[in-house]
Order: C-alpha cells, then sequence, then structure tokens
C-alpha cells in the first residue's frame, strides 16, 4: 500500500536530496502522506507530513537533512487516516529507532493494545508504528537488535516489508513477509525499496530477499539471514537491463496488464486485513438488524453490487437491493430512514454520484458505509465506518483489480453474515493466478477473431450477470466497440435480432447455470452465431459451444471472480491490436467529480 527506501553511505552527507528523489521515483504507486528520517550518530532527524512530495519536501525542509543512513516512506492510508502523525516512518518509544512499512499489518490494533499495556508510548493508529514497536517490544527484553527483528516477524500477521534503523549504528535492517523488497549495492552505499523505480538511477546491481529473510545493510556490504533460525543466507547480486519505464510496469507494456496480474496479490492482502478488520462485525452487526439493505454504485462499483446481492441472498439469505447511484435518490430516497442500512462503493470515494446519495442517505437518517480504495477519501470521511479495498494504486483507468476486490469483500461478507469458515476463501489467490495462466493463450488467440466486429454481446445468469456486464463495459471503455452486457434469457427477447453469420456472443457459465446456458448457445448457433462460453470444463459445454474458455475448477461462488479475468484480458489485447492505450482511454476519467 505504500512505497519505501533506505540507504546506507559510507559518510555522513546531505542525504536529503536522494531522498527526495527516490520517493519521487516511487509516486506512481499512488499515496496521500510523505515522510523522511536521516541517522547521524545519536542523533534521527524525522519530517513527515500530508500531501505531495515536492509540497511535503519543501515544508519540511528535507533538503537539507544529513546523516549517513536514510529513510523515506509515501504512504497509502489504510490503518488510520491520512495526517501528520500517521504518516511514516514512525519512532519507537524513546525516539532512538525509526522505521516505516509497506503493506498492512492485520493484527495492528490488537498490538498496539499490547504496547500500550506494555508502557511503550504509541502516537498514531498507523501500523508502520506497530513494525517499530514490536521489534522494541524485545529490544526492552534484552535481546540483541537481530533477534528482537526475528522474534518480531512473529507478531506481525499480514503482508508487508519493513526497514528500521537505530541510533549510534551504523546499519539498516529490513525483513519481507509478502511485500516487495529490494536491496541495491552501489560503490560505497547499498540502499533497499519496495520497488526498483526507487533504485536503479543510482545502481543495477540489486539483491531480491524473498519472504522470511532479513536483510542487514552496510555502506560496504549486504546480508541475508533466515528469520526462522538467523543463519546465513548466500545470494549472488544480479545485474538489471531494463528501462526506467518497463521497471515501473514490472516489466508489462502497460499498467492494466500489470494491474491484472497483480489481482492475486492483492486478494490475498484484502483477505488478510478483513480478517483483522473489526469494523467487519460493525457493519455486519447493522446488516443483521436492518429493515433494507442498499448496495450503491456506480460503473463497475455497482456491478460488483450486483454481484454483492446474489452472494448475500445465496449464502446469507439476506436480501440486498443493488441500485445505480443516481437513481437511490429518486427511487428510494423518500421512504428510507434509521432502519436501513446502505453500503456505498467507490474506487476513488470521490465519485460525485455515490456521495449525492450518501448525503441523501443521511438526510434520511440511514446508516451508511463505505467500500473505498483510497482511504482519507471524501467517501471515507462521510461513512460510519469503511473497508478499503487493499489495490494500491490502480493507474489504468479502467478498473480491474479494484473490481475483484469489490466482489471478494461482499463474498467475505455474506460468508462471515451465513456463519460459514471464511478460510474456504483462501484459495482464490492462487485460483486468480491459475486462471490468468490457463486463459491467456486462448484470449490471445480470440482477440483476432473478434477484432474484426465492432458489435457483439456477453451475457450472464444469477451469479455471472454482473461478470458479463463488467466484462462487456471493459471492451466498451478501451475497445471503443459496442458490447451489450445482459441477462442471458433475455437475449430472445430482442437482441437475438442482431445475430447473423459469425456474430460473436459471449457466455459466462456458473457450473449450476449449465442446462439454461446450452439452451442459450444453441439459439444462438442455429442462427449462425459464434458462441463463446467461459466456463468450467465440461463436456457438455464442449458439445454445443463453438469454443470454450475453461477456468479452473473451485466453487459456484468463486467462479465468478474467475470469469472476469479472461474478459479483463480480451478487452485489453483487442484494445492493444487496435492501436489504442488501454490505460488512457479517449474521453474516460478516473475520478469522476461531476453529476
Amino acid at each position: 500500500m505504500c512505497g519505501i527506501f533506505g540507504i546506507v553511505t559510507s559518510d555522513e552527507k546531505e542525504l536529503g536530496p536522494v531522498l527526495i528523489e527516490a520517493a519521487q521515483r516511487l509516486t506512481y504507486r499512488g499515496y496521500d502522506s510523505v515522510g523522511a528520517a536521516t541517522l547521524s550518530g545519536s542523533r534521527i532527524d524525522l519530517r513527515k507530513d500530508v500531501g505531495r512530495v515536492e509540497e511535503v519536501a519543501a515544508r519540511c525542509n528535507f533538503s537539507e537533512m544529513r546523516g549517513a543512513r536514510g529513510i523515506t516512506q509515501l504512504r497509502w492510508a489504510t490503518f488510520g487516516e491520512p495526517s501528520r502523525v500517521n504518516s511514516q516512518p514512525h519512532l519507537d518509544s524513546d525516539g532512538d529507532m525509526v522505521g516505516a512499512h509497506n503493506g498492512n499489518v492485520v493484527n495492528n490494533f490488537e498490538l498496539r493494545q499490547q504496547f500500550i499495556a506494555e508502557g511503550m508510548i504509541v502516537r498514531s493508529e498507523n501500523d508502520g508504528e506497530t513494525c517499530v514497536h514490536a521489534v522494541e517490544r524485545y529490544i526492552n527484553k534484552g535481546y540483541e537488535f537481530l533477534d528482537a527483528i526475528r522474534l518480531a516477524y512473529g507478531d506481525l500477521e499480514g503482508d508487508y516489508a519493513f526497514v528500521i534503523g537505530q541510533a549510534n549504528d551504523d546499519k539498516l535492517y529490513a525483513m519481507k513477509k509478502g511485500s516487495g523488497l529490494v536491496a541495491g549495492i552501489g560503490e560505497d552505499f547499498t540502499c533497499l525499496s519496495s520497488d526498483l523505480p526507487s533504485i536503479l538511477p543510482l545502481t543495477r546491481q540489486i539483491i531480491r530477499p524473498q519472504d522470511g529473510e532479513i536483510i542487514t545493510l552496510w555502506a560496504d556490504r549486504v546480508e541475508l539471514r533466515s528469520v526462522r533460525d538467523g543463519s546465513l543466507i548466500e545470494r549472488e547480486p544480479e545485474t538489471v537491463t531494463e528501462s526506467m519505464d518497463a521497471v515501473q510496469k514490472g516489466g508489462y507494456p502497460h499498467f492494466m496488464l500489470k494491474e491484472i496480474h497483480e489481482q492475486s496479490r492483492v486478494a490475498r492482502e484484502l483477505l488478510h486485513l478483513l480478517d483483522g478488520s473489526h469494523e467487519v462485525e460493525t457493519i455486519l452487526e447493522k446488516i443483521r438488524t436492518a429493515r433494507h439493505l442498499y448496495l450503491i454504485g456506480c460503473g463497475t462499483s455497482y456491478h460488483a453490487c450486483l454481484s454483492g446481492s446474489v452472494y448475500l441472498a445465496q449464502l446469507a439469505g439476506r436480501p440486498a437491493i443493488p441500485i445505480l447511484a443516481p437513481q437511490f435518490t429518486p427511487q428510494y430516497g423518500p421512504a428510507v430512514g434509521h432502519e436501513d442500512v446502505g453500503l456505498f462503493v467507490s474506487q476513488s470515494g470521490e465519485t460525485k454520484d455515490v456521495l449525492n446519495a450518501l448525503e441523501t442517505a443521511e438526510s434520511r437518517g440511514m446508516a451508511a458505509y463505505g467500500i473505498a480504495n483510497v482511504i482519507g477519501s471524501t467517501l471515507t470521511k462521510a461513512a460510519s465506518c469503511w473497508l478499503p479495498l487493499c489495490c494500491g494504486y490502480e493507474i489504468s483507468v479502467p478498473a480491474t483489480k479494484t473490481f475483484t476486490n469489490q466482489v471478494l469483500t461482499f463474498l467475505y461478507l455474506a460468508t462471515r453474515l451465513a456463519g460459514l469458515d471464511t478460510r474456504s476463501l483462501q484459495a482464490i489467490p492462487d485460483l486468480l493466478d491459475e486462471t490468468l495462466e490457463m486463459t491467456a493463450p486462448q484470449i490471445q488467440a480470440l482477440t483476432p477473431v473478434l477484432n474484426d466486429w465492432d458489435d457483439m454481446y456477453c451475457l450472464g445468469y444469477g451469479a455471472t450477470l454482473s461478470i458479463a456486464l463488467e466484462g462487456a463495459l471493459k471492451l466498451k471503455e478501451i475497445t471503443y466497440a459496442h458490447c451489450e452486457g445482459m441477462l442471458s434469457t433475455e437475449f430472445k427477447h430482442g437482441p437475438l435480432s442482431a445475430v447473423r453469420q459469425d456474430y460473436p456472443v459471449i457466455f459466462v457459465a456458473g457450473p449450476a447455470d449449465i442446462p439454461l446456458i446450452i439452451s442459450g448457445i444453441n439459439e444462438v448457433r442455429v442462427r449462425g452465431a459464434r458462441a463463446i462460453v467461459i466456463a468450467e470444463p465440461d463436456p457438455r459445454l464442449e458439445a454445443n459451444a463453438s469454443q470454450v474458455i475453461p477456468v479452473p475448477k473451485s466453487d459456484p461462488h468463486i467462479f465468478p471472480l474467475l470469469a472476469v479475468l479472461p474478459l479483463q484480458l480480451l478487452s485489453y489485447h483487442m484494445s492493444v491490436a487496435r492501436g489504442y492505450d488501454p490505460d488512457f482511454p479517449r474521453n474516460l476519467s478516473k475520478t469522476l467529480t461531476v453529476d
């Protein structure tokens, strides 16, 4: 969720400019606050605030900061609203250690309570500070610094990378558990970062720590040790040859493709966070007692709300009304009241239509909760409480990973509401990766076949209706072709007239819906259409469809999360084949702040 950078040099120098430049090279990740710390002898100079790198650096005079070691951090808020005190890096109780992290520590609340009870000075709500106190706990018990880090690793639950230094030392230490971390080796310095772009202008010699490893940086060398037993790990440096642009995109040609492939990672992080979230139970308790439950969003977020309404009904027996945000006020506004609950969903947290609906709901006394990716946004501040999507910065305008995590949030809530074990959802991240690997070759082969068409349909039923709508939206957004998503059983009530020879109709078929879908497949095939089906492998579909794009076998409620991936890939490849930039489609914005 954040970006971190640390450096150790052979001599004390002006590190402020180095830290500013490193932070600037991480801004593409997205952030809401910036901080820097330098260490020189017994002195730690810590400066931080909310805002852009250039603004905070000027306001806090980063350029004058000196030391032989330095840390900078860009924070994307998850635990604790964007504020100076929640900004990173953080100090320990006595102010002789400083550290910053990238990721989420999901047992943050419990650990903070323990640290306060143990007499530590806890200044913020942020889990980056929790990482520092987790080390401090074992220093206070008499452990050496490296052993304190090893033991802290066992206390910190979630996915994170963490860097820490102490006064009167010549080293920085870091550990990795699920989040990115890479170290660089220069002529008279070493450095580390959550991402390569902040390192490459300094050195192309890097070492990649793995999960469960602690890295120690001196000015002239890097050392890796196992968290498990402290044993030394030998790993040779590698030379990076990619351009800066390629590195920012993770080697992918576009951010959209990179973000499609990030979905397993952000899904895993979201599940960890939801397992440790106190807000989940608060929201569930209100849902249990609500007269009516409304799920409110626009565009992609509305499609996630449709998925949520199906999950809540099928798993928990709880009816929920999905509604487009602009329609909420005229259709339901006059009838809602304090006995009702609304979940307001927005990637940016600034979508004007959603905020208007929220204002209507709150004016009527309705309980309003948020689901958003941008913490500190208007939605997260206005809602009674909210759940973060944990996707980090989504640069490409078409939403991919934020949609997946919105749907996953609803699936998690429905599972909890039904009293079922959420451990069944832990398989989803690996299934997402497996789906991409399984479907990518077929989608690439299908692209030239469909690319001649500027009109097509994408059909779904039940839990997959929202996936058909979302797939059609992606195709419209970045290929500029017209693709209409709709209920498969409605196709015969008019749109069937559009079918002609080789006309493409895409079906998204859930495991329980195959007999019904087969009827629809034959309905279009006998009229000459090309019927393409996204489904789990099934001989009945193979016998009836023109082409089946198989996804891994899973669970009927997990299937929709997998089925959207080949549709995302198809829209991406068709956009590129047409010569368009899928990251920045014409006429569209990432955040719609107008009515």
